[in-house]
């Protein structure tokens, strides 16, 4: 006999911002409110290493198909770096490769202007990046240590204070998303001469929500099923830096069934960009159903749905 699907008529759907707690795996989290919420269909915008704690955006029901349209690529954490101390997985975690002195006095304001803006960052070994079809972090629990091509990153601002300790800093990091603490960490202890490791993690801002907008999932686990799926916010809060489109009903017919629609023939209330890959959310007047981008076609630039986000 087939086993059932339980979670079949689901019907949950929307964003969840959470507090992940140090310790548990972001996929821990993902599990916990797959069986709060009776649902299979649940992502996240993010990954937040064990031992890090904080802010994970956690994506329910249909609203999962939007991890990859994400446009909120910037992300604010606080770290503690730990100074003259090396490891292999660039935090306190890891085994220690290296201990060296540490300087007496830091140059702070010469470390923010060296590593502010963009850059090029090595990602460490210990990730989930493959390469050759292998994660290296398979790779590097083998002992084995391959080269890893450098990735754009920006760091947007960095601010970075004593904590009462010789061998500590404190970072605030406001930067892309792809930007890895633990090598920044170790970038800059590399940068004193000193090396350096990140002893702790925790991210303030992911998304454009913060730790107040968040809940603990002691708090979920202690809620009717009513007041969990009150916390669910609409898909269309992870858009909201996006422009609005809400043609007449005719256009707005044609977009929900997927059609191209030129630029030219729709009459909006913005002023619709004409730069190839602009995105903005499409609207009717019972709301968002769709992310559209601005698309070249042979008689003009045009609006093309490309992710729905409503069943109709």
């Amino acid at each position: 006999m087939a086993k059932q699907n339980r979670y079949i008529g689901d019907t949950a759907c929307g964003v969840l911002p959470l507090i992940k707690d140090s310790g548990m795996t972001s996929h821990d989290a993902v599990f916990a409110v797959r069986r709060l919420y009776s649902t299979a269909r649940v992502g996240h915008t993010g990954t937040l290493d064990p031992m890090a704690s904080g802010v994970l955006i956690i994506l329910v029901g249909r609203s999962a198909k939007a991890a990859e349209y994400i446009l909120h690529d910037r992300k604010r954490y606080i770290a503690t770096l730990r100074l003259g101390i090396e490891t292999d997985t660039e935090d306190i975690c890891g085994s220690v490769t290296a201990q060296h002195d540490i300087p007496s006095e830091p140059d702070i304001p010469d470390i923010i202007r060296h590593f502010t803006g963009e850059q090029k960052q090595i990602p460490p070994m210990y990730s989930a990046i493959k390469v050759g079809g292998q994660k290296l972090l398979d790779l590097a629990r083998q002992g084995i240590t391959v080269e890893r091509e450098p990735r754009d990153i920006t760091v947007f601002s960095l601010d970075i204070s004593r904590t009462g300790r010789p061998d500590e800093l404190l970072l605030d990091v406001s930067c892309s998303g792809g930007t890895y603490i633990r090598t920044l960490c170790a970038d800059i202890g590399s940068y004193l001469g000193c090396g350096g490791c990140m002893a702790s993690l925790r991210r303030v801002e992911n998304s454009g929500f913060s730790e107040k907008d968040c809940v603990t999932l002691t708090q979920l686990e202690s809620m009717t099923e009513e007041e969990r799926l009150s916390l669910l916010r609409p898909t269309e809060s992870l858009f909201a830096d996006l422009p609005a489109l809400t043609p007449n009903e005719f256009y707005a017919r044609l977009l929900r069934s997927g059609c191209t629609v030129l630029t030219k023939k729709l009459e909006a209330d913005i002023s619709l960009s004409d730069t190839v890959g602009a995105r903005l959310r499409l609207c009717d007047e019972r709301g968002f159903f769709s992310l559209g981008e601005i698309v070249q076609t042979d008689d003009g630039t045009a609006v093309k749905p490309i992710k729905k986000f409503r069943l109709d």
